[in-house]
C-alpha cells in the first residue's frame, strides 16, 4: 500500500475518479514493511487535520495528516491503527478553530447508534475484473421482464433476538418468504447508517456503511448472497436528496458548506430540515456517484431505487416564492441535479451493466425513464405516483359513489406508457395517519378485504411493475409501526381472510410471471386494449393484455373489473374479432374465489365462447377482478 498517488489525488480534485471510495477513508494494511492504516479525508479549507481513535487515545497530535493544496485531500498512515479500531478527523477550520469530530464520509462501518465513531475494515481487495450481473439476473431486471418487489424496512419485518434483527437472521428467513409468494426483488428501505431510528434511514450520514443495528458489514454480503440464493434480485433504497446536520456528519464539514449549497435558499431543506447536498460541486457529485457504485460493484445489489427525486429536480420544492434561487437561465429546474442523475446512471450503464436504478419522481418531469442519449434522465423505471393516488382516492369512496369517480381508474391509461412505470403502493401508504390498506377500504369486514383483493387484482392486471410495501400482503389491520415487528399472528385468525389475502397475493405473482402477456409488454401501449372503459353506471372495468411471441402468434389475457358489491350474472363484454373467435376462455384467477376468502361466485371451470354478436357473458362476482384466458382450438 501506498499513499494517494499524484495521478489519483488529480483526478479527486476534478471530481473524475469513478472509485473515490477506494482512495478516500480508511484503508488497512502496509507501507513498506510497517502494518497500519492509511487515512485520507477530503477538507480543502481546514488549516490542520488529524486522525483520532482507540488507537492513539484520541490525541489529536499523535497522527497529524498531510495536506495535498491542489485536492484538499489530506492522508496519512497510522502505524498503531488496525482493523476494528475506532476513528474520527480531527478538523480545525481556516481560522484554526477546533470543530466538533467527524465521522468518516466514505467509512463502510460505524458504532451503533448514539455513538458515532467510524471503524476501520479490512481494506477493499483489489479487482483486477470488475464483477457484472450475471445474465439471469441482468434479465430479470429488464422492462420486457416481470418485476415485483416486496418492499422491506428491516428493522421491523421480523424482530431477532436482540433489539434488531441480524443481517444472517433475515437471511434465514426474509428471501425464502418472499420467494415462496412470488416476488422477483426484495427493496430494502435505506440500510446505511443512520443516527436517529424514527427517520427510517432516510436521514442518513454514512453512505458507505450498512448500519450497525443489523450487525458487522460482511453480514450484509451474506444477505445479499441469500437472495441471490432464492433468485431474488436485490434493491437498496438510496438517498441522495438530503442529510441530517448532525456535528459529526457532513454539514460545514471543514468550518464550510463543503457538501452542502452555501445558500440555505438552496441548501436546506424546509419539510425534513436537513442540508441538501450541493450538487454542482465536482468533488460531491464524484462522492455521490462513486457511492452509487460502491453498492452496486461490492456489495453485489441489482439496482438503486433513488429517493425524493423530485425535491432534487426542482430549485423551488416546497419553497414559497421569494425563498428560492432560480437556475443560470432563470428557471425553477436545477440543471446541476439533472446533470448529476444522468452522469450517475451513464456510469452504472457503463461500470454496472444490468442493474437498474429506480426513480421516486411525483412530478410529470419529462423523460424521467428515457436514456440520456434520448435527452432523458437515464433512469430504468419511475414510481408512478399519480396512479398511486388517484387509485387509492377511488377505493375509499363507497362503492355506491364510484360512478362519479370511474376516470380516477381510467386515467392512469392515458400517460401509462410515457415512461417504465413501477406502481407503488409503499410505505409511505401506510404511516402518519393514513391507516393500513385493509383500513382505507369502505364497507363491512367483509367488502374491507373483498375491495382489498379486488384492488391487488387490478393493479397486478394493469401495466406497470408491482411494488407492495411489507405486511400488505396479509392485509395487516393496523398502520405500519417501525419499532415493532409484523402483526404476523394475523395470518392465525379463525376466518382465515389474512392468510386468505396472502394466497392471492402469491397466485397473483405466479399468474405474473407466468403469463407474458402480463408483463413482457408492460410499458408499450401495444400490450393493452381497453374492451370495457365506460360503464361508470355499474364500475366495471375490463381490457386485454397482449403479448407477441417471436414467431407472431398474439397471446392475451383479459381481465375484468367489478367495483360493487353487486353480483352482475350475464354481463355481457364485447370483444373485438380477433378475440370472439378462435378459442374457449377459461378463468385464469378469481379475486372472489373461497380459497382467498371470497363468495366463489363467478365462472369456475366453465368454458365460455364468445356470442354470435362478438361478446362473452360472464357471471362478475361481486368487488372482484377475474382474470380470462384462452383455449386455442
Amino acid at each position: 500500500m501506498a499513499l494517494i498517488s499524484a495521478q489519483d489525488l488529480a483526478l479527486l480534485a476534478r471530481g473524475e475518479h469513478p472509485r473515490p471510495q477506494e482512495l478516500l477513508g480508511a484503508h488497512a494494511g502496509r507501507l513498506g514493511r510497517k502494518h497500519g492504516v492509511r487515512f485520507a479525508v477530503w477538507a480543502p479549507n481546514a488549516s490542520r487535520v488529524s486522525v483520532v481513535g482507540s488507537f492513539n487515545g484520541w490525541d489529536g497530535e499523535a497522527d497529524p495528516l498531510v495536506k495535498d493544496e491542489a485536492s484538499g485531500v489530506w492522508q496519512g498512515f497510522a502505524t498503531a491503527a488496525r482493523v476494528g479500531d475506532l476513528y474520527k478527523f480531527e478538523i480545525h477550520d481556516r481560522a484554526g478553530q477546533l470543530l466538533p469530530l467527524k465521522a468518516d464520509p466514505f467509512a463502510r462501518a460505524a458504532e451503533l447508534r448514539p455513538a458515532t465513531a467510524s471503524i476501520v475494515v479490512p481494506a477493499l481487495p483489489v479487482l483486477k475484473t470488475r464483477p457484472r450481473l450475471s445474465p439471469e439476473r441482468a434479465m430479470a431486471n429488464a422492462r420486457q421482464s416481470p418485476v415485483a418487489i416486496y418492499e422491506v424496512h428491516a428493522a421491523s419485518w421480523r424482530r431477532g433476538t436482540g433489539a434488531f434483527p441480524s443481517w444472517d437472521e433475515l437471511a434465514e428467513q426474509l428471501p425464502a418468504y418472499a420467494a415462496g409468494l412470488g416476488f422477483t426483488h426484495i427493496e430494502l428501505m435505506p440500510i446505511s447508517e443512520h443516527p436517529f431510528d424514527g427517520s427510517w434511514g432516510y436521514q442518513t450520514l454514512g453512505l458507505f456503511a450498512p448500519s450497525a443495528r443489523f450487525g458487522p458489514p460482511e453480514g450484509f454480503a451474506r444477505f445479499v448472497e441469500a437472495c441471490h440464493a432464492q433468485g431474488l434480485g436485490l434493491l437498496l433504497d438510496w438517498v441522495p436528496a438530503h442529510f441530517p446536520m448532525d456535528p459529526h456528519g457532513l454539514a460545514q464539514f471543514d468550518g464550510t458548506a463543503l457538501f452542502e449549497y452555501a445558500d440555505p435558499r438552496e441548501g436546506f431543506h424546509r419539510d425534513w430540515n436537513t442540508a441538501i447536498y450541493n450538487f454542482g460541486r465536482y468533488e460531491v457529485r464524484q462522492f455521490l456517484a462513486g457511492n452509487a457504485l460502491y453498492w452496486m460493484e461490492r456489495c453485489g445489489v441489482d439496482g438503486l431505487r433513488v429517493d425524493a427525486v423530485a425535491s432534487m429536480l426542482y430549485r423551488d420544492y416546497s419553497r414559497p416564492a421569494g425563498e428560492w434561487l432560480p437556475n443560470v437561465d432563470g428557471g425553477r429546474e436545477n440543471l446541476e441535479a439533472i446533470s448529476l442523475f444522468k452522469r450517475i446512471n451513464e456510469l452504472l450503464g457503463q461500470e454496472a451493466p444490468g442493474a437498474i436504478t429506480v426513480a421516486e419522481e411525483s412530478t410529470s418531469f419529462p423523460g424521467v425513464s428515457a436514456p440520456t442519449y434520448a435527452g432523458g434522465l437515464g433512469f430504468h423505471y419511475k414510481w408512478n405516483m399519480g396512479w398511486m393516488n388517484d387509485c387509492l382516492r377511488y377505493m375509499q369512496e363507497d362503492p355506491i359513489h364510484r360512478r362519479w369517480h370511474h376516470d380516477k381508474l381510467t386515467f392512469g391509461l392515458v400517460y401509462a406508457f410515457s415512461e417504465n412505470f413501477v406502481l407503488p403502493i409503499s410505505h409511505d401508504e401506510v404511516v402518519h395517519g393514513k391507516g393500513s390498506m385493509l383500513g382505507k377500504m369502505p364497507g363491512d369486514a367483509w367488502q374491507k378485504f373483498a375491495n382489498l383483493r379486488a384492488f391487488y387484482g387490478f393493479m397486478w392486471g394493469h401495466p406497470g411493475k408491482k411494488l407492495l410495501f411489507m405486511g400488505q400482503e396479509f392485509a395487516q389491520a393496523s398502520e405500519w409501526n417501525h419499532d415493532a415487528e409484523l402483526p404476523w399472528h394475523l395470518l392465525a385468525d379463525a376466518q382465515g381472510h389474512h392468510a386468505g389475502m396472502q394466497r392471492l397475493v402469491r397466485d397473483l405473482n405466479l399468474l405474473y410471471r407466468r403469463e407474458p402477456a402480463l408483463h413482457r409488454l408492460d410499458c408499450e401501449a401495444r400490450g393493452f386494449e381497453w374492451l370495457q372503459a365506460e360503464d361508470r353506471e355499474h364500475s366495471v372495468l375490463a381490457w386485454a393484455r397482449h403479448d407477441e411471441s417471436e414467431e407472431g402468434e398474439r397471446r392475451t389475457v383479459l381481465v375484468v373489473c367489478n367495483f360493487t358489491p353487486v353480483p352482475r350474472p350475464g354481463y355481457r363484454l364485447p370483444l373485438p374479432p380477433a378475440l370472439a373467435t378462435g378459442g374457449t376462455w377459461r378463468e385464469l384467477l378469481n379475486t372472489d374465489s373461497a380459497h382467498y376468502g371470497g363468495s366463489n361466485l363467478g365462472n369456475l371451470d366453465a368454458g365460455l365462447q364468445a356470442e354470435a354478436d362478438g361478446s362473452l357473458v360472464l357471471t362478475l362476482p361481486p368487488l372482484s377482478v377475474l382474470f380470462l384466458g384462452q383455449e386455442k382450438s
